[in-house]
């Protein structure tokens, strides 16, 4: 399998995965949105979005980092996550 189709099937495999917290969550989220659009280059949410303030820091983190290195990383924290949080679902 090409690169594209391991970070879309890692995507598959996390979503319906319980247990990351919010931090590892928003981890997924800047990578996935680095692969998938590139830097960030939306405005920042307002001082009342909490929510969107933290997954906008956390995709404006990967400022900078190829699609690949993202893609990459992506599936690396997916298998991590798996492994922590549902050891059946991990790859061999």
């Amino acid at each position: 399998m090409g690169l594209q189709e391991d970070f879309e099937g890692a995507a598959e495999r996390i979503s319906n995965t319980p247990g990351p917290n919010n931090d590892e969550m928003l981890e997924l989220y800047g990578l996935f949105k680095q692969a998938k659009v590139g830097d960030n280059n939306t405005a920042k949410p307002g001082l009342l979005d909490l929510k969107g303030k933290k997954k906008w820091e956390a995709w404006n983190n990967k400022k900078g980092m190829s699609t690949e290195d993202a893609m990459k990383a992506y599936i690396e924290l997916v298998d991590s996550l798996l492994a922590k949080y549902a050891p059946q679902a991990a790859p061999a």
